[in-house]
């Protein structure tokens, strides 16, 4: 009997353990559970239902638990189907035999769904912010994930739970000009963290990618940081207008095409709002092209109306606060590469800079102080400065250097109409284009400021101030000033020289208000130029014992020889009205002069104009300028071989309208001596032989003049009259 009761036991211990092994190992399918699993997740969501088919129990002997799992289940919501691959779950048996909640964790895989759908299941078991965040994001894709919930004895899900899966061809928009498409990526969202690996994606149709973007939730913010690359990528002008509305740095973006790594960080407030941005950035710059929108000719003659940056390297560094950018690159400003390295520093209230130009083959001129740069050399221009928050452009240092060349400039200060606030200090030691030597310097002293030095060419300051197209009022000056000047050695040109120039110069309201300046000739002789300013009028007078360094200026006269020159002129109410005289001089060829001598039948005047030279004892011009147009009241000129009389207009490149007298000098001094009593006194009894002279008239365009002349008997009463004055006063 003991046998038999013995060997019932170890049959029934053996069958139990069968059987524990195989529910452990094998397990069973039953729909027994479907009813209580149902129930269970009713009280997780009443609204939620599930279609279970059977499941596969195994026995989990060491916790006391039972292992379910479904395949094909499908999750019902509103009328909403959520096709799930599979539903694993961890039912505690003392829980299930108490009539407990008795589902301890639950694992959820899903066939491929709509990203929405998910995003809005996952919302009714936990409704945490951040997938409110996603939810609004994201706009479309599809998605497969698996998720892994555990839950408490009264059946609230822990926050332990778990999200992973990847997301196929998704839709993103955050903002409006930013569209985010073809998005793939794996995800893996936790309770204070959310994952995101491998991400690829388009934004505004060009390629990204995103090895790595992780979100941590902290004290109800979300603290974002990522790594995000591109390979090349070419935005045009209609991408650059999505992506930036104002110009970046007073820049207008043509084009960009550019490779980048970039590791940044930002947070998420708890009114979703972005703050502290922060990205670190290494960018192969491989085109940049900017519309040229500044008037550098003067400087780079060849000036592109586009500029290209080409071949850069770059590092950024951005804060809510600060923008650094460094780096270094070709440069298309004209026809030839240049190398240009630059360092830039936004903080909040101002931009810094600090740029180097390296100038190679190209072309590089200052007009107004005579420099050009050698072909052959390399020029380094560096701009050093910054620009406050009051629109105060500042520069530092701005220093040229070629070979033994130098042009310093410290201090500048412009206010935001670039109009010139203060200056510290400038510097010049260069070799101009004419070879001759440029050493001067200008400093500061109370509110005065002082242009001292060894040497300087005007050559090039005289043909501005002559010309009156440019001679308009400049509005460089932000404030009144004096400028103080003392040289030893002046260049008027490379033959005519100056010795100590001494003076000063007023401005007030960016005009000239008084200006004095003295110096002398090799020779001693004078050279005086002053402004006065008295009411409403300015006098202006110029005096020089060679008039010659002033007359060469004007092409169309050549071969100008000794005189002086007497200038002097009033301004009142924008009028000028000027006297010019001119003494003892020698031309050798006036070609407009030439052909009236030719057209005129002088020939023999005409061939000594254009070969030995013509000599006027006395020249003396009234005219008057207002605006563009120049009256010439009365322009008289007389030597031992002729005489002119001239009257008319010039209008600049518009037109020239002049009309005269021209007399050969035998013609003027048989008809002075042919007035009795005076006559023989002023000229004497003895006539020469001579012609009678002609009336001209000049009239057209400057490139077209059309000349006219006419024979005279009679000299105008008016020509006799001046010629009388002028025999008097000698």
């Amino acid at each position: 009997m003991i046998k038999i009761i013995y060997r019932s036991l170890i049959a029934s211990i053996t069958l139990l353990l069968i059987l524990v092994v195989y529910l452990s190992v094998i397990g069973i399918k039953t729909d027994k559970f479907n009813p209580k699993i149902i129930s269970q997740v009713k009280q997780i969501e009443p609204d939620l239902e599930l279609k279970l088919p059977d499941v596969s129990v195994r026995l989990n002997l060491f916790n006391l638990s039972i292992n379910v799992k479904t395949i094909g289940t499908d999750i019902i919501y509103r009328d909403k189907i959520i096709e799930i691959e599979s539903v694993k779950s961890n039912i505690s048996l003392m829980s299930f035999a108490k009539r407990k909640f008795a589902i301890t964790r639950i694992s959820i895989s899903t066939k491929s769904l709509a990203i929405k759908d998910l995003m809005t299941f996952i919302r009714l078991l936990n409704n945490d912010p951040k997938l409110f965040i996603a939810e609004q994001f994201i706009k479309k894709g599809y998605v497969v994930a698996d998720l892994t919930l555990e839950f408490d004895e009264l059946g609230n899900i822990k926050n332990n739970f778990e999200v992973k899966g990847f997301v196929k061809d998704g839709q993103i928009g955050f903002l409006k000009k930013y569209k985010l498409s073809k998005v793939d990526f794996l995800f893996e969202i936790k309770e204070k963290d959310l994952r995101f690996n491998d991400v690829s994606l388009l934004l505004n149709n060009k390629n990204f990618l995103l090895p790595e973007l992780i979100t941590i939730k902290k004290n109800n913010e979300y603290f974002t940081s990522g790594i995000l690359n591109n390979q090349s990528i070419k935005f045009n002008k209609v991408d650059i207008n999505n992506f930036i509305k104002e110009k970046l740095f007073g820049l207008d973006i043509q084009e960009i095409t550019f490779r980048s790594k970039n590791n940044f960080k930002f947070k998420i407030d708890k009114n979703l709002k972005f703050k502290n941005f922060n990205i670190k950035s290494e960018i192969e710059l491989d085109n940049l092209k900017l519309k040229n929108s500044f008037d550098l000719k003067d400087i780079f003659p060849k000036i592109k109306k586009d500029i290209s940056f080409k071949n850069h390297k770059i590092k950024l560094k951005y804060n809510s606060d600060n923008l650094t950018i460094i780096g270094n690159g070709d440069v298309f400003l004209q026809n030839e590469i240049d190398k240009i390295k630059y360092e830039i520093l936004n903080k909040k209230n101002e931009f810094q800079f600090n740029t180097t130009l390296n100038i190679l083959k190209n072309p590089f001129e200052i007009n107004l102080l005579n420099y050009q740069k050698e072909k052959k050399s390399v020029l380094e221009l560096n701009l050093k400065g910054k620009k406050t928050i009051k629109k105060k452009l500042i520069f530092d240092e701005i220093s040229l250097k070629e070979n033994d060349n130098i042009i310093s400039i410290k201090d500048l200060i412009l206010s935001n109409y670039y109009k010139l606030d203060n200056i510290g200090k400038v510097s010049v030691d260069y070799l101009d284009k004419e070879k001759l030597k440029n050493k001067v310097r200008l400093t500061k002293k109370n509110k005065d400021y002082l242009i001292s030095g060894k040497s300087f060419n005007v050559n090039n300051l005289i043909n501005k101030l002559l010309n009156t197209e440019n001679n308009k009022k400049s509005e460089f000056f932000n404030k009144n000033l004096k400028i103080v000047i003392d040289i030893k050695t002046v260049y008027l040109d490379r033959e005519n020289i100056i010795n100590n120039l001494r003076g000063f110069l007023s401005f007030d309201k960016n005009e000239i208000y008084e200006l004095s300046l003295e110096s002398q000739f090799a020779n001693k002789k004078n050279i005086k130029f002053t402004i006065k300013s008295e009411g409403e009028e300015k006098i202006t007078t110029l005096f020089s014992h060679k008039a010659k360094p002033f007359v060469d200026r004007y092409k169309f006269i050549k071969g100008f020889e000794e005189g002086q020159l007497d200038f002097y002129s009033i301004k009142k109410n924008n009028i000028t009205n000027s006297i010019l005289k001119i003494d003892n001089f020698k031309i050798q060829e006036i070609p407009v002069l030439a052909k009236l001598l030719t057209l005129a039948s002088l020939q023999g005047i005409a061939d000594l104009l254009t070969g030995e030279g013509i000599r006027f004892t006395d020249f003396e011009m009234k005219f008057s300028n207002k605006g563009n147009l120049m009256a010439i009241e009365e322009l008289y000129a007389i030597g031992p071989a002729i005489s002119i009389l001239m009257d008319g207009y010039i209008e600049n490149n518009k037109l020239i309208s002049l009309r005269g007298t021209l007399v050969p000098a035998t013609t003027v001094n048989r008809t002075i001596s042919s007035i009795p009593i005076i006559g023989d006194i002023l000229v004497g009894k003895k006539i020469g032989e001579g012609v009678f002279g002609v009336s001209f008239k000049i009239k057209g365009p400057p490139k077209d003049l059309v000349t006219t002349v006419n024979p005279i008997k009679t000299l105008t009463p008016r020509f006799i009259t001046r010629t009388l004055e002028k025999i008097k006063k000698d």
